[in-house]
């Protein structure tokens, strides 16, 4: 059972995404890839297997090569925490277009709920404005993750990064396709691209 302080990880993914309109999602390895799916598959949800932190600099990748779509990295702690070095690279690129949201239960999920640095007082929207990202932010409660949707949804001068916190749980996994040629293109044909 969640702790009251901290929000269930699936009621607040399906919060966040509630009105993403055309919003392009790259989901990190594991459990952010399960909380997606859960709220709905989309053929604008492109899905990482094997691909641990990468999620943000894939989605920053995305953000520049689609410069008039929004952008939602969706990835966490964990995964975030391995790909610390890419927020340097993010903020130096300063995409308009980008959000990184992370969902933090402040534990490594995938790999036996070991405490992670976040737990300990590693601040990952400290880290991303000190490399240049515009806009940060945490979010505790359902009211906190609706104004986040809301936010993701106007136009930014630059990369944004936030954390929502979670309990600390493993729910049932909602498994999207584990077909990296089927996931590429249907995602490909979303943005109006032939299979490659």
């Amino acid at each position: 059972m969640s702790n009251p302080s901290q929000l269930d990880r699936r009621v607040a993914v399906a919060a966040l995404l509630r009105n993403r309109k055309d919003t392009l999602v790259v989901s990190g390895l594991g459990s952010p890839t399960y909380d997606l799916h859960s709220v709905g598959d989309h053929d604008g949800n492109f899905y990482l297997w094997g691909a641990m932190g990468g999620a943000a600099l894939i989605g920053l990748g995305l953000g520049q090569a689609q410069p008039g779509k929004r952008v939602l990295a969706l990835t966490g702690d964990g995964e975030q925490l391995m790909g610390v070095g890419g927020l340097a690279t993010i903020g130096v690129a300063r995409p308009r277009n980008l959000d990184i949201v992370v969902i933090d239960n402040q534990h490594f999920g995938e790999t036996g709920m070991q405490a992670s640095h976040t737990g300990r007082g590693v601040d990952l929207t400290a880290i991303a404005a000190a490399c240049g990202f515009v806009a940060t932010g945490t979010a505790r409660t359902i009211a906190e993750v609706e104004g986040l949707a809301a936010k993701l949804g106007e136009q930014s001068e630059g990369p944004r990064l936030f954390v929502i916190k979670v309990a600390a749980e493993n729910p049932p996994r909602s498994l999207p396709s584990r077909d990296a040629v089927f996931i590429k293109n249907r995602f490909r044909a979303h943005l109006g691209f032939a299979a490659a």
